[in-house]
């Protein structure tokens, strides 16, 4: 530390300045004694020499080094304290600070890449979790088209957590769903049965894994899967009239809930 103070000392003002410390971190400082300022004026006014700023000095590089004040403490007053075992565990401790705001920086990473992508896999990966028919632009036109709603959040927060694996995951429930609405149209499950109210909790169920789908949801997205000719067809080429029977289905479970099918709205 600079040898210029005056041999009156100086007040906690000048220290506070001279060292970017608060007044009141040198309050409280001077009162748990960890330092302490070694004048009074006349007044009872704080005045602190050049040894005083020399250990101030210390104090504010070990609490920069990010030391607790009792260790601070203990290195500066204790003759036998072991300072460089104490630095090396506190760089362990920032060591492994950084390792995780890393992790963190690369987990905010990925949500801003699936908040602004979708599908967070490159278009081979794609297809071979789902698919060669299917197309690689698909989430970005989901972007597009839903990117400001609560849905799109929810689906990129659950994207950004999942790789591949789990992706295909995901396309083997949707792919065992979809086999087993077909195999109950076939062996004539009535809408309304237990056996079909299984299969719509289970639809939603699976969708979950984009974003919680409440009952009005469904009916809403169930009957697109019926108009939109695209999903028709996905339906429609497992079993003929597939889309219209899960619609059906879909509806009398609304029904059982309360939910008129017919004024049911996205909420």
């Amino acid at each position: 530390m600079p040898d210029d103070v005056d041999a009156d000392g100086l007040t906690v003002g000048q220290v506070s300045a001279r060292l970017d410390v608060t007044v009141r971190a040198l309050h409280h400082w001077d009162e748990i004694g960890l330092a302490r300022p070694s004048l009074r004026t006349a007044a009872g006014y704080r005045l602190y020499t050049a040894g005083d700023l020399e250990r101030l000095h210390r104090v504010v590089v070990y609490r920069e080094l990010g030391l607790g004040l009792d260790r601070i403490g203990a290195v500066l007053d204790d003759s036998t304290a072991d300072v460089p075992a104490a630095l090396r565990a506190q760089r362990a401790q920032v060591t492994e600070r950084i390792d995780r705001l890393r992790r963190l920086g690369d987990g905010l990473d990925r949500m801003i890449d699936a908040h602004e992508r979708g599908l967070l896999l490159t278009a081979e990966q794609q297809a071979e979790v789902f698919g060669p028919r299917w197309d690689p632009d698909w989430p970005a036109q989901a972007r597009r088209r839903y990117g400001d709603t609560e849905q799109w959040q929810q689906y990129a927060e659950r994207s950004a957590s999942r790789g591949p694996e789990e992706w295909r995951a995901v396309a083997d429930a949707v792919t065992d769903l979809d086999r087993a609405l077909a195999d109950a149209m076939d062996a004539g499950v009535a809408p309304g049965s237990p056996e079909a109210d299984r299969l719509v909790e289970r639809h939603r169920e699976v969708f979950a894994s984009f974003f919680p789908l409440t009952r009005r949801m469904q009916v809403c997205l169930v009957r697109r899967y019926e108009a939109d000719p695209a999903f028709a067809a996905h339906y429609d080429g497992i079993r003929a009239g597939l889309a219209t029977w899960f619609r059906r289905i879909v509806d009398a479970g609304a029904r059982a809930h309360g939910i008129d099918p017919d004024t049911a709205t996205w909420e």
